[in-house]
């Protein structure tokens, strides 16, 4: 297919930076969406693509970014990878404000835009064609763990979106992706989920054998996109061989025993 255009969200860094990157790569026209108007134009001048700046969870935003889509031409991809993490403290001790954050942005976040460019989606899908929706979740939205509170409620709720989604949509030329990725070593994850404690949030990688890093995942989703358009890989999970589940980290040399 001619001039692919993909929409990605949260893409001033990490995994979305990475995506956006490697679709460049592939040869799709990409519009990379993000609130920092300063990391999309750096990243604008270093790849070439198309930047919007937004917040997904102001619906002007969403709809004033549905409004330049519109204009720009049709798109054939949606990357909703924004999101985030805030704390791990317990359901008891948890801040409900942060709870209400990640799910305004993993969830209702998701939500609106979906719900925003699934019409321009529609449009951009020619005979013989498939477009894709795809959601960056987490194995956190899979499997519960201490300390996960309000970011495994906002990504098990992510998770819930998706399969309604895709039920949804049965029998429209759209299939709908799930990647779930592990423990994934980015600049900002860990630094904003700890308030911008530097040694906290480098202590979640210390000694942990080749943590993923955010260039693994967009290899992920960018495979899942460009897979025959008759293909639909509902959830893929992608963890480093470390990391068996999200509370079960080896840390240190991995030996064969």
């Amino acid at each position: 297919m001619v001039n692919r255009r993909v929409v990605v969200t949260g893409a001033s860094s990490g995994i979305g930076e990475a995506t956006a990157r490697r679709f460049v790569k592939q040869g799709w026209n990409v519009v990379a969406v993000a609130r920092r108007a300063d990391r999309l134009e750096a990243l604008a001048a270093d790849t070439g693509v198309d930047t919007f700046v937004a917040d997904i969870t102001k619906q002007t935003e969403v709809d004033a970014l549905a409004a330049y889509l519109r204009e720009l031409g049709p798109i054939h991809a949606l990357v909703n990878n924004a999101g985030g993490a805030l704390g791990l403290d317990s359901v008891e001790n948890s801040d409900p404000d942060d709870w209400t954050r990640m799910f305004d942005v993993n969830v209702v976040g998701t939500k609106r835009v979906t719900s925003a460019l699934l019409p321009l989606l529609r449009d951009g899908v020619v005979e013989g064609d498939t477009a894709s929706i795809l959601m960056v979740t987490s194995i956190a939205g899979h499997v519960a763990y201490e300390g996960g509170s309000g970011y495994n409620a906002a990504k098990f709720a992510q998770h819930a979106l998706t399969a309604v989604l895709r039920l949804e949509l049965a029998g429209e030329p759209i299939r709908v992706i799930e990647v779930a990725p592990g423990m994934v070593k980015t600049e900002e994850f860990a630094l904003v989920r700890f308030a911008g404690d530097a040694a906290k949030a480098d202590s979640v990688y210390d000694n942990v054998p080749d943590p993923l890093v955010a260039e693994d995942i967009a290899e992920t989703i960018v495979h899942s996109i460009e897979l025959p358009p008759f293909v639909n890989i509902d959830l893929v999970t992608v963890k480093p061989v470390a990391q068996a589940a999200p509370h079960k980290m080896i840390r240190g040399e991995l030996k064969v025993r």
